[in-house]
C-alpha cells in the first residue's frame, strides 16, 4: 500500500514534530509545504513543492490529506477548503476558535466523506497509554484529575500569535484546556460542564482555571490549567477507583528535553491519522466537543452561575 501524501499547511512551532514524524514512518510521506513566510519555505526548496497559498496547494498537490498547523484564527478556513476539495484534514487543537465553526467543519467533512481529525497529541503518550490501560471495569473510577501547567511564554516560540486572545480564541482555557479535556474525555467518556473559576490578568487574559466536569455515569473529573506557573512545566493524570487505590500518569516523566515528550506523541497522531484516512473512520467529533466545553468554560464564568 502506498504511503499517503500528506502536505503540511504552515511551518510554526510545531511543525517540526510532524515533519519527524512524517520522516520517520512508511504510512505517510511528505508531498508539499505551505507558509505565508519565505524564510521558513526556504529549507524545504529543492526538497519538495513549495506554496504560499494553501488553495494552490490542494489544487496542485495531489494530496490525499493535510496537516493544518497554523494559527488558531486561521483553522476553520483553512479546514474548510481542504474539506470541501475531498482532502482529509488533521489540526492542531483548537479545531477552530467557536463551538459552531467546528459543527459546521464537521457537517463539511461528512458531506464529503472525508476524515477531520483534530490532534490531541497528549492522548498518544506512553504513560497516558498506560494509565487507560490498567483500568478495569470491575474497579471502575471514581474521580479524576487532569493538570496542565505552564509559563505559556516559555511555550510559544516565534509563534506570538499564542499570546493575542483575538487569535488564540482566549488564554489557557481556549489553548491547554482542549487537552485537558481531552484527556479526561479519553478516560470517562463524554462530559458535562458542573463548575469554573477562571482567573485572569491586567490585560483581560485568562491566566489559571479550575474546571469542574462530570461524566454521563456521574463521575467527577476536575481540570487545572495554568499559563502562569513558576516551576516549569507539570502535566499530569490522577485516576481514584473505586477500591481506594490510585493510578497516576506524569506525560513529562522520562523526557528531560523541552517539549521532548511530544515527539513519540506525534508520530502516535500520525499513525493514527494515517488508520482513519485509509478506514474513513467517523474522527470530527472529539475536537468538537472540546471546542463546546471550552465555551461552556466562558459562558459559565461570564454569568457567574455553575452549571
Amino acid at each position: 500500500m502506498r504511503p499517503l501524501r500528506i502536505g503540511v499547511v504552515g511551518l510554526g512551532v510545531i511543525s517540526r514534530f510532524y515533519l519527524a514524524a512524517l520522516d520517520g514512518t512508511t504510512e505517510a510521506e511528505l508531498a508539499a509545504v505551505c507558509d505565508l513566510r519565505e524564510e521558513a519555505l526556504a529549507p524545504h526548496r529543492g526538497t519538495v513543492p513549495c506554496y504560499r497559498d494553501h488553495r494552490t496547494m490542494l489544487a496542485e498537490g495531489g494530496l490525499d490529506a493535510v496537516v493544518v498547523n497554523v494559527p488558531n484564527d486561521a483553522h476553520a478556513a483553512v479546514c474548510h477548503d481542504a474539506l470541501d476539495a475531498g482532502t482529509a484534514v488533521c489540526v492542531e487543537k483548537p479545531l477552530a476558535l467557536t463551538a459552531a465553526q467546528g459543527r459546521r467543519l464537521a457537517e463539511l467533512a461528512s458531506l464529503r466523506e472525508t476524515v477531520l481529525f483534530t490532534a490531541f497529541h497528549r492522548r498518544y503518550n506512553s504513560h497516558v497509554l498506560a494509565l487507560a490501560e490498567s483500568l478495569r471495569t470491575d474497579n471502575p473510577v471514581t474521580s479524576l484529575t487532569v493538570r496542565y501547567l505552564e509559563k505559556i511564554e516559555e511555550h510559544v516560540g516565534e509563534d506570538r500569535w499564542y499570546l493575542d486572545p483575538q487569535r488564540c480564541g482566549g488564554g489557557c482555557v481556549a489553548d491547554n484546556g482542549p487537552n485537558a479535556f481531552d484527556l479526561a474525555r479519553l478516560l470517562l467518556g463524554d462530559l458535562t460542564l458542573v463548575s469554573a473559576e477562571v482567573r485572569r490578568d491586567a490585560a483581560g487574559t485568562d491566566r489559571q482555571a479550575l474546571v469542574r466536569l462530570r461524566s454521563a455515569a456521574g463521575v467527577p473529573a476536575t481540570v487545572e490549567l495554568d499559563w502562569s506557573y513558576p516551576h516549569g512545566e507539570l502535566k499530569d493524570v490522577t485516576v481514584r477507583l473505586a477500591d481506594g487505590s490510585r493510578r497516576y500518569a506524569d506525560m513529562l516523566a522520562g523526557h528531560r528535553a523541552f517539549k521532548g515528550s511530544l515527539w513519540h506523541e506525534y508520530e502516535g497522531i500520525l499513525s493514527d491519522f494515517a488508520q482513519r484516512v485509509r478506514t474513513g473512520r467517523e474522527s470530527s467529533r472529539s475536537g468538537v466537543s472540546a471546542l463546546e466545553l471550552v465555551e461552556d468554560v466562558y459562558a459559565a464564568e461570564r454569568t457567574e452561575v455553575n452549571v
